[in-house]
């Protein structure tokens, strides 16, 4: 269907929802790409403004606040398009479009017991982050329902090669209510990666989890939340890279002609050639075998 003949309502709910399913790293782009193809500035403005919102939820892109680390996400939100961040007391907008904050406003918080325990789970989070993660980020946020304290921890990293045709990211939500003795660990890992060189490929891997932690005192609650977060990750990060393994192999056993072994056994080119004593003969282009032919290729 040919765009020209769209309404305006349907124009932007097309454009709206292309741009929600742009991978995360390229929304960018796919704005960029769908303004040649609107020529609406205006249109195209309004609608980038509130799907990149959505976006950012969605991806938990990655702000830097005076130093520290914030985590947008559809907890942080305050309404009218604007954030909440606990660590500098901000409010704000951001556009993703130019990558810049705006209508930076301060935003008080209740100092309690509770705003103690984020903090003290932050720390504890944060060096699990810093040990696991090349370039990763963490945030804790708090939120109240139904007089209900919860605690909201989000973990993200990502590694954006355009030049190198792909795109990838590992996020994170842990979320558990503040209890006396015994807290329930909600918890979602989520991986994305989009390859685009030769073929448009997207793999997305999710796993939901549901764990239960002691509470002991805070100190203890936020060092046994974060091995936890540790060991289900882990788990995690096993079976997907088991798993991809496993089908990189089913891939490559329907491109070869014949089974062929599968060994896994590292092979040393350098030693077998040295134990081979090869003699090369230049002018008739003959490697010849002093000791053997080598007649068996090991994969």
């Amino acid at each position: 269907m040919s765009l020209s003949i769209l309404s305006r309502k349907e124009k932007e709910r097309v454009i709206r929802r292309l741009l929600i399913q742009a991978p995360p790293g390229e929304f960018v782009n796919a704005f960029d790409d769908l303004c040649l193809l609107i020529r609406d500035e205006k249109l195209m403005h309004h609608q980038g403004e509130c799907a990149g919102h959505q976006h950012c939820q969605k991806y938990s892109v990655p702000l830097c606040i005076d130093g520290n680390p914030v985590l947008l996400s559809h907890h942080n939100v305050v309404g009218d398009y604007r954030f909440f961040d606990y660590q500098s007391k901000l409010s704000f907008k951001f556009d993703l479009l130019q990558n810049q904050l705006k209508d930076i406003q301060s935003h008080g918080i209740i100092r309690n017991e509770t705003e103690y325990l984020r903090n003290v789970v932050l720390c504890a989070l944060k060096l699990y982050v810093n040990d696991h993660y090349p370039t990763g980020n963490c945030n804790v946020l708090r939120k109240s329902v139904k007089n209900k304290e919860f605690l909201i921890a989000c973990i993200e990293d990502h590694s954006y090669e355009t030049r190198d045709c792909w795109n990838g990211l590992w996020k994170s939500k842990w979320i558990f209510q503040i209890n006396p003795f015994l807290t329930q660990v909600t918890g979602r890992i989520f991986v994305q990666a989009h390859f685009f060189r030769a073929v448009n490929l997207h793999i997305e891997i999710s796993k939901d989890l549901k764990e239960s932690l002691e509470v002991v005192n805070q100190a203890q609650l936020a060092l046994n939340f974060a091995r936890l977060v540790e060991e289900q990750e882990n788990i995690f990060q096993a079976a997907v890279l088991e798993e991809l393994q496993e089908l990189s192999n089913e891939a490559l056993r329907k491109i070869l002609r014949r089974d062929l072994p599968v060994t896994r056994t590292l092979i040393d080119w350098q030693r077998i050639l040295s134990d081979l004593n090869l003699v090369m003969y230049p002018k008739l282009g003959y490697v010849i075998y002093s000791r053997s032919v080598l007649c068996n290729w090991i994969i």
